[in-house]
């Protein structure tokens, strides 16, 4: 393996984030919750056991149909006491993250970390798919001082 001073930068530039893969237990259950949010399932990929959806302005996410089923909907990244290397969740802009929550109250399902500063530039808000999948929802440049 190269050391940092050995290593020369990559010869392509990064253009844009496709996607990222979402591993899931039940199919229905998934395509139906991400269609709440506002996803559209527009291929399935019956090899992979995965399928694509997108929302808004492109933003894609790949959902994979292969998880283990846990009665619990623990998160192996983010539940356990090791913390092991990965990726632990995706983060998405909305333009009004205040009326993201009261949707999301008024549906049920549960704010796991409540709207928040992070750093100067935007205010987030956790919640988790019924697999465990953390999702944070941002809004960029907000008015703090809402409640």
């Amino acid at each position: 393996m190269k050391t940092d001073l050995q290593v020369s930068p990559m010869p392509e530039m990064i253009r844009a984030f496709d996607h990222i893969g979402i591993r899931v237990s039940d199919r229905q259950q998934s395509v139906a919750f991400y269609r709440r949010l506002g996803f559209e399932e527009t291929a399935y990929f019956g090899p992979y056991e995965a399928n694509e959806m997108v929302a808004g302005d492109g933003v894609r996410i790949n959902l994979i149909f292969n998880a283990a089923r846990q009665p619990q909907s623990r998160n192996a990244l983010l539940d356990m006491p090791i913390k092991y290397p990965g990726m632990t969740h995706p983060a998405f802009v909305v333009d009004d993250i205040y009326r993201l929550r009261t949707w999301l109250l008024k549906e049920g399902i549960t704010i796991t970390e409540d709207v928040h500063p992070i750093g100067p530039r935007r205010v987030a808000l956790f919640f988790r798919d019924p697999d465990g999948n953390v999702l944070e929802f941002n809004q960029l440049n907000p008015t703090i001082s809402q409640s």
